[in-house]
């Protein structure tokens, strides 16, 4: 198994496409569908950090009022991004399962520490120790995203459109690096919005509760998609998140949009 060097502060991790991926016939689980190569646990977060806006304690940047609709919405979304993932709570324990049932319904998964939760792209047999990048709520994106959008999770998920890199992003540590880039981008443990894009958002989450969850998927497939059009492979990651960001950031302050499904990426995204 080859090993990668260290970049921007953090490890990389790929998963190399050997035959075709997650495919599967009934319920045997091919042992040679992936390799995981994996380097250390800190990229999660901290191998973003030229991704995410840096902020300077001497920036000065406005902030925006909210309705008192806005801020109730923006207090329980807040609440949902502090809970950590705790794998000896029954609730996360079930959340967890979930996905993996949402993921893969035709195989039985043998426990929550397992190897195969390595097919799915988690850096090893133990998925709560990726969780620490994103908490309980880059869980529940990722199970959002699968009931959701299940042909957009599943053809992500398999790697089944476009012409892959034989070297590819791993799918659920990607999904929890997405989660943590959206809390940065729209600056959602800010008591108030800083930036218009916050701002817009907050809008957004106030006709719609999911609304996080939404601009997540959309995400995902926005990164892929620029993952595809970039010919990207695994050492452009960096790259293809912060093209991701600012693609994402030009659609959300677009005059004509006033839904996320008005973003020019929501028709990524299929049912």
């Amino acid at each position: 198994m080859s090993t990668m060097d260290d970049r921007g502060g953090g490890s990389f991790v790929a998963v190399r496409r050997i035959s075709q991926g997650l495919d599967r016939g009934g319920n045997t689980c091919p042992s040679t569908s992936a390799e995981v190569v994996a380097g250390s646990a800190a990229w999660l977060g901290r191998g973003l950090s030229c991704v995410c806006a840096q902020r300077r304690e001497s920036d000065a940047r406005p902030s925006f009022d909210l309705t008192p609709v806005q801020e109730e919405c923006l207090i329980r979304l807040q609440s949902r991004i502090d809970v950590s993932y705790d794998s000896s709570v029954p609730e996360h324990q079930e959340a967890l399962r979930a996905l993996w049932n949402a993921s893969f319904p035709e195989e039985e998964l043998r426990g929550l520490i397992s190897e195969q939760w390595k097919e799915m792209g988690w850096q090893g047999k133990d998925p709560s120790t990726d969780f620490r990048g994103g908490g309980f709520i880059s869980l529940e994106n990722l199970l959002y995203f699968a009931r959701t959008f299940p042909k957009s999770f599943q053809d992500l998920l398999r790697k089944q459109e476009g012409d892959r890199s034989v070297w590819e992003y791993p799918f659920a540590v990607a999904g929890v690096n997405i989660t943590f880039m959206l809390i940065q981008m729209l600056d959602l443990e800010a008591v108030k919005p800083r930036t218009l894009v916050g701002a817009t958002f907050l809008k957004f989450l106030a006709e719609n509760e999911s609304a996080f969850d939404l601009i997540y998927c959309i995400t995902f497939k926005l990164m892929d998609h620029q993952w595809l059009s970039m010919r990207a492979s695994y050492m452009d990651f960096n790259t293809v998140m912060k093209s991701t960001r600012r693609q994402l950031e030009k659609e959300l302050v677009l005059e004509d949009v006033t839904w996320l499904e008005d973003l020019p990426s929501y028709s990524l995204l299929s049912r």
